[in-house]
C-alpha cells in the first residue's frame, strides 16, 4: 500500500508539472519514485506516465503547431534516442546526470534574474537538431527527453505557444519510441500492467489542471515558470545521482 501511495503522489505531481509546462514528468516523478521503487520499475512507470500525459496534452492544448520548426528537433531526437539506449549499460549514468543537473542549476537562475536575456539568433535548425539529439540521448538514458530542448527554446526566447508546441510534440514522439523500445527489450512486462492502471488515472486530472493554468498565463510568466521548472529538474537530477556517487568515495 505504501508503494501505491508513492506511485500515485509521484504521478499526480508530475502530471501537473507536465500539464503546465509540456515536459518534466520523468524528472519530477523519478525524484519521488527513485527513493522507494526499483530503478527499472521507476523508469517504466515514468515513461508510461509521461507518454500518457503527453497524449492528454496533445488533445487539450493545441497551439502554434509548426511542422517545419518541429522537424529538426524530431530528427535529432531520432538519432540520439537509440544511441542513449545503446550506451546506457556502458555509461556512468549517475555522473552524467549529476553534471547535466549542475549545468541546468547554474544556467537557469542566471537567465531568470537577468534583466534582459539576449536572443540567440545563431544556430538555427542546427542548434534545434542538436538540442533534439541531446533530448533523445537523455530519453534513451532514462526518459528525460524535455530538458535540453526546453533550455534551448528558452535561450532562443521563443514565444510561449511556439515553445509549448515544440516541447510537447517532441516529448510525445520520443516517449512513444522509448516506450516501444522498453517493451521490445523487456523493461516493460505484463507485471507492470496493474501499476500502469494506477498511474494513468493519477495523471489525468492534475494534467488537465496544469493545462488549464497554462492557457491563462502571459509569455513572461510562462518563461519564468519554465526556468523555475528547469532548475527544479536539475535539482532532481542531482538528488537522484549524488547519493550514488557518494557511495563510491
Amino acid at each position: 500500500m505504501d508503494q501505491l501511495i508513492v506511485i500515485i503522489i509521484g504521478a499526480a505531481l508530475a502530471g501537473f508539472i507536465q500539464g503546465l509546462s509540456g515536459f518534466g514528468f520523468g524528472l519530477t516523478a523519478m525524484s519521488i519514485w527513485a527513493w522507494t521503487l526499483e530503478p527499472r520499475l521507476a523508469a517504466a512507470l515514468a515513461v508510461f506516465g509521461g507518454f500518457t500525459g503527453q497524449v492528454i496534452q496533445a488533445v487539450t492544448v493545441r497551439r502554434g503547431f509548426d511542422y517545419k520548426r518541429l522537424a529538426p528537433f524530431i530528427l535529432g531526437g531520432l538519432v540520439g534516442l537509440p544511441i542513449g539506449v545503446w550506451i546506457l549499460p556502458r555509461l556512468d549514468v549517475p555522473l552524467f546526470k549529476a553534471l547535466f543537473g549542475l549545468f541546468v542549476i547554474v544556467v537557469c537562475p542566471l537567465m531568470f534574474f537577468a534583466d534582459r536575456l539576449p536572443r540567440i539568433t545563431r544556430g538555427g535548425r542546427i542548434g534545434d537538431a542538436l538540442s533534439g539529439w541531446l533530448g533523445g540521448l537523455m530519453g534513451g538514458l532514462g526518459g528525460f527527453t524535455g530538458v535540453a530542448p526546453t533550455l534551448w527554446c528558452a535561450l532562443r526566447n521563443l514565444e510561449k505557444d511556439v515553445q509549448r508546441s515544440i516541447i510537447q510534440n517532441f516529448n510525445l514522439s520520443m516517449l512513444t519510441i522509448t516506450f516501444v523500445t522498453y517493451i521490445a527489450t523487456g523493461i516493460v512486462t505484463t507485471e507492470h500492467l496493474p501499476l500502469f492502471a494506477v498511474v494513468a488515472p493519477a495523471v489525468l486530472i492534475p494534467s488537465l489542471m496544469g493545462a488549464r493554468i497554462y492557457t491563462g498565463i502571459s509569455d513572461v510568466a510562462f518563461r519564468k515558470v519554465i526556468l523555475c521548472l528547469l532548475a527544479l529538474s536539475g535539482v532532481a537530477l542531482l538528488v537522484a545521482s549524488v547519493p550514488v556517487l557518494l557511495t563510491r568515495i
